[in-house]
């Protein structure tokens, strides 16, 4: 598949996905946005696929929305979404295979709350990190509010959403808002391994996890946690990635859920 805002390469079984506008930092529209969906979308259909890592062309990561492709042109009442049904990049995001944002530099209002829902994020020590809606006097997005407070807890949360100030890579991963920080050189190498590290297990239990990661993590009546987990298990009891796990284990081999998956 051709796009004109992304680029998707396939490495040993990892689908890295750049954000390729750099002369704009790599700073979203309409058609990026749809792009990214597509190409999640393609990914998950693939079983050579285990894992994505998104990541950003030249010096940026994403610097928040295109100020004149999309804000300029919304304030004057054109339609700019190009789409009449939106996708829903949140559930798309949580319902995906496991995906590891390698922040490699600026990632600023969407450029940032876009990767909040993904599953690891790493910044290199040249990124630079805001949820600055305040300043443009707008409010934060794609559930920003809420993974942002998972992530960091009330009082970091609070902060960065009023304030709107800039953290450094460094200073986002004391904090909680990314979950690992590197040098420039060694970002794609760690997030492939990350991604690698998550999508060689079983994608139905990965699936599954995310899917109980998302219902249960702000769920405060326990006994539906567990319901949901022990629903979650009776499913994957019966899969055949389960029973290719017992059967390696017992024949003390390497387990292949590949083959398990396409069934032998």
């Amino acid at each position: 598949m051709t796009y004109e805002t992304i680029l998707v390469e396939e490495k040993d079984g990892i689908a890295e996905i750049t954000l390729n506008r750099p002369e704009r930092l790599n700073a979203w529209t309409y058609r990026m946005g749809s792009e990214l969906s597509q190409a999640v979308a393609a990914a998950n259909a693939s079983d050579d696929v285990i894992a994505m890592v998104i990541t950003g062309a030249g010096r940026g990561f994403c610097a928040g929305a295109d100020i004149g492709d999309v804000f300029k042109a919304q304030a004057e009442g054109e339609n700019v979404r190009g789409d009449s049904n939106p996708r829903d990049w949140v559930s798309e995001v949580r319902a995906a295979k496991p995906m590891v944002a390698a922040i490699n530099g600026a990632a600023i209002g969407v450029g940032l709350t876009q990767v909040l829902p993904m599953d690891y994020l790493i910044a290199s020590e040249d990124a630079k990190l805001s949820v600055r809606f305040v300043k443009m006097g707008l409010v934060p997005e794609l559930a920003s509010s809420h993974f942002l407070t998972l992530r960091m807890g009330f009082g970091h949360a609070s902060e960065l959403m009023l304030s709107g100030r800039t953290l450094s890579g460094a200073e986002a991963a004391a904090i909680g808002l990314v979950d690992r920080v590197t040098t420039a050189a060694d970002l794609l190498p760690t997030a492939h391994a990350v991604a690698r590290g998550m999508g060689e297990n079983p994608q139905a239990s990965l699936k599954a996890i995310k899917d109980l990661i998302t219902k249960n993590a702000s769920e405060g009546d326990l006994s539906a946690v567990q319901q949901r987990e022990m629903a979650a298990l009776s499913v994957a009891y019966k899969s055949p990635e389960h029973k290719e796990a017992i059967a390696a284990f017992l024949e003390k081999r390497e387990p292949d859920f590949k083959s398990a998956r396409r069934g032998g």
